[in-house]
């Protein structure tokens, strides 16, 4: 039995390899691709809209009203880099009732790949709402000594954002795989509908995550915004 699909390598040629992993990564982003073309190209502002456009729209919202919930004033500026993130992982997990299916993020390899994007994204959000010296000096607050301490959160919170993903959805995969092998009816499919839940549910959580961190990064940049407003609307 294989833990990842990391370990199944479909062609090679001396050190590149291509393993499943990389094969349903790709798939799914080409799927993502396609059904966004197709949705998108008959959107339409009157009435008699598609059922996709209607689902497409409900998920939308959905994602902006809980990023401006985590703290983001402006979430149609983060709308694309964390609705991404979200449908990637989610859809990863939905396509787990296929057979013979095995999640790209059910291996270390693509989690640590998201958690990546998100460690280089706030920095950028951060300095874009900022500035560089305005995104450099949270670093040193309250005391020039945190500065250690803030540059270990960093990284230890992307290695947590890597780990929580890859452990929940590679232990769903492992307990199916052996249930498979004692009761190849019943227990399969109970766990199956788990594994489903558990996957929606991470990926609920990788995207909160990244908004209360991408959060933390530009609240600065708006709290002096908003003494600025109010100091003008004063005068």
């Amino acid at each position: 039995m294989n833990l990842t699909s990391d370990e199944i390598v479909l062609w090679e040629y001396g050190f590149i390899k291509l393993n499943v992993t990389i094969v349903t990564t790709w798939a799914i982003m080409l799927l993502l691709v396609i059904t966004a073309k197709l949705i998108t190209r008959q959107i339409r502002k009157k009435k008699a809209r598609s059922r996709g456009q209607n689902i497409l729209e409900m998920l939308v919202l959905t994602i902006r009203q809980q990023l401006e919930e985590v703290g983001l004033n402006n979430p149609q500026r983060y709308l694309p880099f964390i609705g991404t993130l979200f449908i990637f992982i989610a859809t990863s997990s939905l396509l787990s009732v296929l057979p013979f299916y095995m999640p790209p993020t059910g291996s270390l390899s693509t989690t640590a790949a998201l958690a990546l994007c998100v460690f280089v994204s706030v920095p950028l959000f951060g300095i874009w709402e900022q500035g560089v010296l305005g995104y450099l000096k949270a670093y040193i607050k309250p005391t020039v000594l945190m500065l250690p301490f803030n540059l270990i959160g960093e990284v230890s919170r992307t290695l947590a954002l890597a780990v929580r993903l890859f452990g929940n959805m590679m232990s769903g995969v492992m307990i199916i795989a052996i249930l498979l092998t004692i009761a190849p009816l019943l227990f399969p499919i109970l766990m199956t509908v788990l594994g489903l839940i558990t996957g929606m549910v991470q990926a609920y959580i990788f995207s909160v995550l990244t908004a209360v961190y991408i959060a933390a990064a530009t609240q600065v940049h708006e709290s002096v915004a908003k003494k600025q407003t109010r100091t003008s609307a004063k005068t």
